[in-house]
């Protein structure tokens, strides 16, 4: 992936703050965006590419920290770096138990910006990859019948053909059918396989 296929996301109420980090960071050939304020941001469109945010603490109205809160409550997850002229160690501590990638005091070396970006940015491409796969997975296990999201359920419990036959009152041979229909539509290759992704899925034995 390109850096201009990923995306750099700058508030602050500075304007010059906010021109000086749009020409270092697109100089380094990342797509840039800038926003004023937080309320700018929160009202916008969301990034559709791993993206970051680099997040001015101190603004008028919503505060870097304020912007931080919104978005996860929105469930919004890009991952932030902030900056501050006046940082103290309680603030940075706030922000960093939120999930902050960094906490950079203004003035920061550019390498220091550079280098808290490419790791914000490796944080969100990974978590897109797992939202991606965890999707595919979920679109998967949707498309079993009502009996084969049973017959599943069951088959990873650790329960034998007949055993599954007894519990759903049908033929031994009926539960094979429906077996290898569901090791075909979850692409599992074995059952080790099936039961890490019903893990995943957060399907419970029916025991438990």
């Amino acid at each position: 992936m390109t850096e201009a296929n990923q995306m750099v996301i700058v508030i602050d109420d500075d304007l010059s703050a906010r021109t000086a980090i749009k020409r270092l960071v697109g100089a380094m050939g990342f797509s840039v965006k800038t926003f004023g304020s937080g309320q700018e941001f929160l009202y916008g469109e969301l990034p559709e590419e791993p993206s970051c945010l680099i997040l001015d603490v101190r603004m008028p109205g919503l505060s870097g920290l304020d912007v931080q809160r919104k978005m996860k409550e929105r469930g919004v997850h890009i991952p932030i770096i902030f900056i501050t002229g006046h940082g103290d160690v309680p603030m940075s501590v706030q922000a960093m138990k939120a999930g902050a990638v960094d906490f950079l005091i203004k003035p920061f070396r550019d390498q220091d910006l550079l280098d808290a970006i490419w790791q914000a940015l490796e944080r969100d491409r990974a978590a897109r990859q797992r939202q991606a796969k965890m999707a595919d997975l979920q679109r998967r296990h949707g498309s079993l019948t009502a009996c084969e999201r049973k017959v599943m359920t069951l088959v990873v419990s650790g329960l034998l053909n007949k055993q599954i036959a007894a519990e759903l009152g049908v033929s031994e041979k009926t539960i094979k059918v429906h077996r290898s229909r569901v090791m075909q539509k979850m692409r599992a290759e074995c059952l080790a396989e099936l039961v890490r992704m019903a893990e995943r899925l957060g399907i419970n034995s029916p025991k438990d």
